[in-house]
């Protein structure tokens, strides 16, 4: 399978920003702020999917949480948002720089929620963080 990997273009950065900007705006004062930690955006992440605000047919929105998940895991792990290219399409995703490591956090906690599951986002958190270290440990 082949995947090329490529900067995000201006249409993906503000069709991501859009999305971002949905989440942020679940905070009532100084969004920007507030969404500027890993703390913030796992906090916002967690009241919006607790509270029942986003259902699994708003694909969309779901989508958006998956952007601000992406958002923690690259200003977490130092990871870089690109777009990816291969046979089943076009997708933003998370690279590690200097590796292979790619992840992609558009869908994480979307596909959970479509299937009825209970999302813990600080879990899946803690999850995705073990498994790009450990996919970085077996680079070499």
């Amino acid at each position: 399978m082949k995947q090329t990997v490529s900067p995000l273009s201006q249409e993906e950065i503000a069709r991501l920003e859009a999305q971002r900007k949905w989440v942020r705006e679940h905070y009532e004062s100084n969004p920007e702020a507030a969404y500027s930690s890993v703390a913030g955006k796992l906090a916002v992440l967690n009241s919006i999917i607790q509270s029942g605000w986003v259902e699994s047919h708003e694909t969309v929105k779901l989508q958006s949480l998956g952007v601000a998940f992406g958002d923690a895991l690259a200003q977490d792990l130092e990871l870089i948002w690109v777009t990816i290219q291969d046979e089943y399409g076009i997708d933003p995703a998370l690279i590690c720089v200097g590796t292979s490591v790619k992840v992609f956090p558009l869908t994480s906690i979307s596909k959970r929620i479509e299937r009825g599951e209970t999302v813990d986002v600080y879990d899946l958190f803690g999850e995705a963080c073990k498994a790009v270290a450990y996919a970085k440990s077996q680079q070499g």
